[in-house]
């Protein structure tokens, strides 16, 4: 029950209606407006601004947004469960609903449970949506930066599935630059290590330990059968052992954060010319059939030139003509296809499955690469496919306020895996989420795992445990109480008297359009904030009870109030169930 829909589909209806009747034009774009909490609850329930954001639309019927504004309130102040609509400022519309409207919501959350939000709002269509995520190099394990990443790749995933959409998990594999290459290199150094030689990594390699159990295997699997033999024997058998070792390495990692992948996609496929033109060639050739590949030369960058820099004739896309700053090559100078090549094969592939939505998943580094892969998906798809490139920014890793120092497993940096086993999955999950993605992160591991309301995943999975207690303390109380959620739901819910008690219930009521919003905007940290927000209200009411003992949610001398009071402690803890179940952390039942 989403009370922000079902208004705007009301309004919405209106608004049609006037257009039937010539009032209004009939061409207006009714996904415009949005019906929302007001800042200020005093205002109302609802707040709503159609007629400023079709002003200008249809000042040849109301010249004055208020005009319109008025029309609409008169019509809300009608309905059976509208107590009063009135026009506020230049033509927003504050509506108040009768309190009735609230106890029916409440009701519905005892009986859908944590399902309470789940699906299409019925304003958002569902969307058939690959979210692909983490696709860390190969290389060696994750750090806590790739960990930023994929968690919020897996929230976002199951934050679009429980609004609607049919979603996959997919990771790319980059299994076809130098730098698998310079794992196999590293690898066989490790297996030689194996073999009884003794070994120095050179400058260029991977140094870390988590290598030596591969190079243990190689040698266990080869014996000495690769020893002295010429680099181009023993680099393609290793190079794919290493690949495999180091994917399994990743899941295993990706698992320990609760975390699958339908779909793993592999780079190098793109290039496989055995049975016929590559995935790469293909893509190029459909977009060279558009006009949209030619032969010329770039501008040499502006300010300092790179090293690199080559004034050459070139194979280039021009994505300029979807908004880019310069047309892209395609080719190197040795003949070899651009990583952009590949990603465009790659996104072809994603293109051909069906998907509407495009969801990628990079590391802040990346924001210069957005417009040309944004470029490539709207000339491949016809604009029919829209991408979104989430940007996640760095993780700075402290404790106690210190920067954390280096693993001796990676080499060079703290490992994903480490941090997960000291201070476990919840807290990494939550506290990455808690920070919008594009926005930098420190993560203290000594603050994350405070039992204090400082920290925010102890705080909201406190508020869950801490309405479990209620329950616990009214079976005490009340042996005989039937605690089931479709029972609470028969109750007088009438008997709620406290403002707060209510107020509390309309922050309930707003789940259903935080799930829609956040899976609009792609943006799992307003729900993460949202959890906090009620949260933070249900302890703060719960204090008062401490000094007002009438507000205390199990009074013994009235078992029907505390029945209403059951009603509502059950339905907070079913949203706050079901909210963090989305975000992939533990609702638990007892905090010790």
């Amino acid at each position: 029950m989403n009370i922000y829909a079902e208004f705007h589909a009301r309004i919405a209806a209106l608004l049609e209606r006037l257009g039937a009747e010539a009032r209004l034009p009939t061409s207006l774009d009714l996904a415009r407006f949005v019906v929302e909490p007001p800042r200020d609850p005093s205002l109302g329930d609802l707040a709503c601004n159609a007629a400023m954001v079709f002003a200008k639309e249809v000042k040849a019927f109301y010249p004055n947004p208020r005009q319109l504004a008025a029309e609409l309130a008169f019509s809300l102040g009608e309905m059976e469960d509208v107590e009063q609509a009135e026009v506020a400022g230049p033509g927003f519309l504050n509506i108040r609903l009768k309190p009735a409207v609230y106890g029916d919501i409440l009701r519905a959350i005892l009986r859908e449970g944590e399902n309470f939000g789940r699906g299409a709002s019925g304003r958002v269509a569902a969307k058939k949506v690959n979210v692909e995520y983490v696709s860390a190099n190969p290389t060696g394990p994750m750090h806590v930066g790739h960990g930023r990443g994929a968690v919020f790749g897996d929230a976002l995933a199951s934050l679009m599935e429980f609004s609607g959409s049919e979603v996959t998990r997919e990771y790319y594999i980059n299994d076809a630059g130098a730098q698998v290459d310079v794992l196999a290199r590293s690898a066989y150094l490790r297996y030689l290590e194996a073999l009884g030689e003794v070994v120095t990594v050179p400058e260029g390699l991977y140094p870390g330990d988590y290598l030596k159990p591969v190079g243990a295997a190689l040698a266990a699997k080869y014996g000495d059968s690769l020893r002295g033999k010429p680099e181009g024997e023993w680099l393609p058998p290793v190079r794919a052992f290493a690949i495999d070792a180091m994917m399994e390495m990743i899941r295993d990692d990706l698992a320990a954060l609760n975390i699958t992948h339908e779909s793993f996609f592999s780079e190098r496929s793109l290039h496989d010319s055995s049975n016929g033109p590559s995935e790469v060639e293909a893509a190029l050739e459909d977009l060279r059939a558009k006009g949209l590949i030619y032969e010329g030369r770039l501008p040499p960058p502006k300010g300092q030139l790179p090293d690199d820099w080559e004034d050459r004739e070139q194979i280039l896309f021009r994505s300029t003509a979807f908004g880019d700053d310069v047309d892209r090559p395609l080719k190197k100078s040795d003949g070899s296809f651009t990583y952009f090549a590949s990603d465009i094969a790659y996104h072809r592939k994603k293109i051909a499955g069906g998907y509407d939505v495009l969801v990628d998943v990079w590391g802040a580094d990346h924001g210069g690469y957005v417009k040309r892969m944004s470029a490539a998906v709207e000339a491949l798809s016809g604009g029919k496919v829209a991408l979104d490139v989430k940007l996640c920014q760095l993780v700075k890793l402290m404790r106690d306020g210190e920067p954390v120092k280096m693993s001796k497993r990676s080499g060079d940096f703290v490992t994903l895996r480490e941090v997960v086993d000291e201070v476990g999955v919840d807290a990494v999950r939550f506290i990455m989420l808690y920070r919008k993605n594009d926005a930098p992160l420190e993560f203290d591991l000594a603050k994350v795992i405070e039992q204090s309301k400082d920290n925010p995943v102890f705080y909201v999975q406190y508020a869950h445990a801490r309405a479990h207690s209620v329950l616990r303390q009214a079976l005490a109380a009340f042996a005989e109480l039937d605690l089931a959620p479709a029972r609470l739901a028969e109750t007088e819910l009438a008997l709620l008297a406290d403002e707060n008690e209510w107020a509390l219930i309309k922050l309930l009521a707003q789940y259903p359009r935080v799930i829609e919003s956040a899976a609009t905007a792609h943006e799992p940290h307003r729900l993460a904030f949202y959890l906090h927000d009620v949260a933070s209200f249900f302890h703060s009411h719960w204090n008062r009870g401490k000094d007002q003992p009438q507000l205390r949610f199990v009074n013994q001398d009235r078992r029907d109030l505390t029945c209403a009071r059951l009603a509502l402690v059950t339905g907070l803890m079913k949203v706050l169930a079901s909210g963090l179940s989305v975000l992939g952390v533990k609702a638990p039942e007892e905090m010790r």
